[in-house]
């Protein structure tokens, strides 16, 4: 039945919308109170995931299993992917990174770190003396701390993408179509902020559709995560941590030559080519096992189509 999945997408988008239009009536980017529809936006999946279950009134144990909420059935493998998550995570950013500077898309700037003084002159913050000190106390919060901050709303976001929507995607479209459209829907999902420029701010309103790719790519990995282990906390730590790292790691470039978003770092051209060949690796050599039943069809009565 396809009420459910238009259930969870209009509650996903609509909401989506509501929490980011003031935004567009404020400032936009740019505007004081940014982080607050931007947090809010990212619990909007969870309550499409909710609305859903309020209609199939599913126990709620088999709920949680269904979704991903629970451990899967090899604890210990969930537990050894959600630590490769968080660690792989990081140097992914950094290696996209390095191959930026390396093909000449990214001008590193170690010595002055003049980008990140320029990032903190704009936020009218002065430039600490021992710069450097601070770059790498940052960087290590990013990977130790941030992903246990960002877990919460990353779950917001992840309990609906790849806890429920991959593998309700599944049972009709097969993995590699279900890896794929969900990502499509995730990129989608983003355009209230995306359209404003975010990520990509060279790109105006285009970083909606430019967007779309990197969630196609990075949600093939998120993906293939929440399928290996029956657990969608290997994805949320991933998201955690991809927020806390993607967006520091630009700051060690050049001020003078800042980097192009839309080319260099993990979300831009270079990282794209990255995260592709991690998950055709993810599914050549460690291939998924079978989808569970669908979340929320295979208790839906069987009253005929519809």
């Amino acid at each position: 039945m396809k009420r459910p999945l238009l259930i969870f997408i209009v509650l996903a988008f609509g909401l989506s919308w509501a929490a980011v239009l003031p935004l567009w009536f404020g400032g936009g980017l740019g505007s004081p109170s940014m982080a607050g529809p931007a947090m809010l936006m990212m619990f909007t999946p969870t309550v499409g995931v909710l609305g859903v279950w309020a209609v199939n009134r599913t126990p709620w144990r088999e709920w949680a299993r269904q979704t991903g909420l629970t451990f899967g059935d090899n604890r210990r493998r969930t537990l050894l992917l959600l630590l490769g998550a968080w660690l792989g995570v990081p140097l992914m950013v950094f290696l996209a990174i390095g191959v930026s500077a390396a093909v000449g898309l990214l001008s590193v700037d170690l010595d002055q770190l003049s980008l990140m003084r320029a990032a903190l002159r704009a936020q009218g913050v002065e430039a600490p003396a021992d710069l450097g000190a601070v770059a790498v106390t940052q960087v290590v919060l990013a990977v130790v701390v941030a992903p246990v901050i960002n877990a919460i709303p990353a779950l917001g976001e992840e309990w609906g993408w790849r806890g429920w929507l991959l593998p309700r995607l599944m049972s009709t479209n097969g993995t590699v179509a279900a890896l794929l459209l969900s990502g499509v829907i995730w990129g989608l999902w983003h355009a209230p902020l995306t359209l404003l420029g975010y990520n990509y701010p060279r790109l105006g309103s285009w970083a909606a559709l430019f967007f779309i790719g990197f969630c196609v790519l990075a949600g093939v990995i998120f993906g293939w995560l929440r399928l290996r282990t029956g657990s969608v906390w290997p994805a949320v730590v991933a998201h955690a941590s991809l927020n806390g790292v993607a967006g520091l790691a630009l700051q060690f470039g050049d001020a003078a030559r800042p980097p192009n978003e839309a080319l260099a770092g993990v979300t831009g051209l270079v990282g794209w080519v990255l995260l592709a060949l991690l998950g055709t690796a993810l599914l050549r050599f460690f291939p998924i096992r079978p989808p569970q039943p669908a979340a929320g069809a295979a208790l839906e009565p069987s009253a005929g189509p519809s």
